[in-house]
């Protein structure tokens, strides 16, 4: 039987990804969706987002291999095989763009370039005050590879910077919160907030208007994980009350971005297109031939994800 693995993605890399696979993996077929052939031969599914039903159809199913440090899109199918591990990738460069990203809008909008923008669009010369990194408060929502990696570089920019996760974590240099008794505390030190949660069902909806009210007001917020953590409508009341004076956004409920919503004409909102960061076939297929060879063999998985805590 050959040895199969399925391709599945957005975007067309599919020859990018399957020539570094064929050079760690000996012997590896790679076949693009939806050309498939004999789905007995699919052994291994490096997926973005499949097609709800679409992997149960593969009885010889090793892994489900995640295109992308997120495995929500994997847990979405109502449909998915029981007793299939789903590993995830974690690529060091993945963690860099995405903490260059929450690096910029931290910068944004702590040096006020808000202001600046509406000074130039005014053609009025003014000084909004003065800037000073150790005195704002950035929080992290979510403190694991990505999280952790954009909090250490905050930090080394001088910014008082806190985390909060679902379970206890001790990090150097971080104060760190964790658990539901703990988010209002981490909410009222809060005045950039950053959310790098994993997308489960108790995160679903978590940015919602009774969590913004408890920030300062004045707090701005940046999102990077998935449009599905915000409750759009809640977020837009606060903008236009002023809880929050300031939104990065780069994922969304519905992409793209429905032309109608509001967050594409919002003052205070800035879009960008699901870019903070992008897994790099020349760093992540390591892992993933990694994966692939330790299937092959019957050993342990690396990076499985626990199916009960969907991450």
């Amino acid at each position: 039987m050959p040895d199969v693995l399925l391709f599945k993605s957005t975007y067309d890399d599919s020859t990018h990804w399957g020539r570094v696979l064929r050079t760690q993996v000996p012997g590896l077929e790679v076949r693009v969706w939806p050309e498939v052939g004999r789905v007995e031969d699919v052994a291994y599914a490096l997926v973005w987002k499949p097609e709800h039903g679409d992997l149960k159809r593969y009885p010889n199913l090793k892994v489900i291999l995640s295109l992308g440090a997120g495995v929500d899109h994997v847990f979405e199918d109502p449909e998915l095989p029981r007793g299939v591990p789903v590993a995830r990738i974690v690529d060091l460069d993945l963690a860099a763009q995405m903490s260059e990203y929450v690096l910029y809008g931290v910068l944004h909008f702590h040096r006020k370039m808000p202001a600046y923008i509406e000074n130039q669009r005014r053609r009025e010369w003014g000084k909004p005050g003065r800037a000073v990194a150790r005195q704002c408060r950035v929080g992290v929502m979510g403190m694991g590879v990505i999280g952790g990696d954009a909090a250490h570089k905050l930090a080394a920019l001088d910014f008082d910077v806190r985390g909060w996760s679902r379970t206890e974590k001790r990090i150097e240099g971080i104060k760190c919160f964790h658990g539901p008794d703990q988010l209002a505390s981490f909410l009222g030190e809060t005045d950039i907030l950053v959310c790098v949660l994993p997308l489960t069902r108790a995160t679903n909806g978590i940015i919602n208007a009774k969590m913004l009210s408890l920030l300062p007001r004045g707090a701005h917020l940046i999102n990077i994980a998935r449009g599905a953590h915000i409750v759009d409508d809640d977020l837009l009341a606060a903008l236009d009350s002023g809880q929050i004076a300031g939104a990065l956004l780069d994922v969304f409920r519905a992409e793209p971005v429905p032309r109608e919503h509001r967050f594409w004409t919002h003052p205070k909102v800035i879009i960008t297109p699901h870019i903070a960061g992008d897994p790099n076939p020349d760093t992540a297929a390591e892992q993933v031939a990694d994966n692939i060879l330790r299937a092959r063999a019957g050993r342990p998985l690396a990076n499985v994800v626990d199916a009960a805590a969907e991450y």
